[in-house]
């Protein structure tokens, strides 16, 4: 065996792609009865497979390693639509910048490349959980399979076994102590893209839960992100949380201001509010036209202090903070930040205390944000690690 891919999901099976071919014998190994299960879960809601935009803006969403203008420059999302279309799957951008295959699906895009992969000699060997590897002049990979525990000698591995987010599909993070076994340092995985737990009165959850905040601006710290929450039993969802991810992680006592009127100043509500004595939430809501959700936290949630006055809940609407208190576990997050440390690759993401064997996709310490960016990431690691593969069998 040439390369040996440890992990089915998008990022290995890229990775297989690039390497095959010339002669070059590529397996992917998993520990599942098929590949491609994370992808297909991602894909429930509508497979968002990247998003258009200025590439340095899309290289900022990006947080951990310095190397993601030339992973994005090598695989950017031009070049992820322009290989859904090699695929027969046309593409197209909502008005969000988000694009996806039309139709949606996953499963039609999954079978169609699972099948040009076995067309360029690709194998897969299915029910193989890689326990480990011995240090050789080849890497020697351990296996369970069936119960059976056997080694499997190769010119190169590429590991592509995910981060630590949803654990039913493969990634389970299981990788980790085989890694720092070889004394590679492995940054802890946490949640990432992920909602966060809050100390609800219950008052609250029975008015509030399932409550969308819709065209909002979400703060944490010196970091801003527009777009919608959801009010939960335990706390918030939603896209504008997960993006400030990084900055909630940091702080010792996480906390969210929430803008719910952006764009109006807090005069203009002064003024549309008028000249009442009192009751000042209650005649916000309707000349405010404040969501049932945003009244309901304001109604829980408010010191007394913030409806005192006209001018003190119009100054609250626009920074409302909400304390929190953990992130959800990590088997409900999306993503996982943390995994192998960028100090122990090098640019051609193989690892240097075991050469011949590259890393790609999730288990890397990366994270970035839901919109496309997640997919685009594991394309781009897949698509160096794949190459770097190759070129270290082609050109040992």
């Amino acid at each position: 065996m040439n390369i040996a891919i440890i992990g089915g999901g998008p990022a290995g099976l890229r990775a297989a792609e690039m390497a095959a071919g010339d002669g070059v014998t590529v397996t992917v190994f998993d520990a599942k009865a098929s590949v491609g299960r994370k992808f297909l879960v991602a894909g429930k809601g509508g497979l968002n497979l990247t998003k258009t935009g200025a590439l340095d803006e899309f290289v900022g969403q990006y947080h951990g390693g310095g190397m993601w203008p030339s992973l994005l420059t090598e695989c950017d999302p031009e070049a992820l639509r322009g290989w859904a279309a090699g695929l027969g799957v046309e593409t197209f951008a909502a008005s969000t910048g988000r694009v996806y295959p039309r139709g949606m699906k996953a499963a039609p895009l999954l079978r169609r490349w699972v099948q040009r992969l076995r067309s360029q000699g690709v194998r897969f060997a299915m029910h193989h959980r890689w326990t480990g590897l011995q240090r050789s002049e080849r890497p020697e990979l351990e296996f369970a399979a069936n119960g059976v525990r056997h080694t499997i000698e190769s010119d190169a591995a590429v590991l592509a076994l995910g981060g630590g987010s949803w654990p039913a599909t493969g990634s389970d993070g299981g990788w980790i102590s085989a890694l720092e076994k070889h004394h590679i340092a492995v940054t802890p995985l946490q949640p990432a893209n992920c909602g966060w737990e809050a100390a609800w009165p219950a008052a609250l959850v029975a008015e509030a839960e399932g409550q969308p905040l819709k065209n909002i601006v979400a703060t944490a710290g010196p970091n801003a992100a527009a777009g919608e929450l959801l009010i939960t039993r335990y706390g918030l969802e939603g896209g504008a949380l997960y993006q400030l991810g990084p900055a909630l992680r940091a702080m010792p006592e996480p906390r969210l201001l929430i803008d719910f009127k952006p764009g109006v100043q807090v005069e203009d509500l002064v003024r549309k509010l008028g000249l009442i004595p009192r009751n000042f939430l209650a005649e916000a809501r309707q000349r405010w036209r404040l969501s049932d959700g945003a009244f309901a936290l304001l109604s829980h949630l408010a010191s007394p202090g913030m409806l005192a006055s006209a001018e003190a809940l119009a100054r609250s609407i626009k920074a409302f903070p909400i304390r929190l208190l953990r992130p959800r576990p990590m088997a409900e997050a999306i993503s996982t930040a943390g995994g192998v440390r960028w100090d122990e690759l090098d640019d051609s993401l193989m690892l240097k205390k075991l050469p011949g064997v590259f890393c790609a996709g999730e288990m890397i310490d990366w994270e970035a944000p839901t919109g496309g960016y997640l997919m685009q990431g594991c394309f781009a690691t897949g698509t160096r690690a794949g190459k770097s593969a190759r070129d270290w069998v082609l050109n040992p």
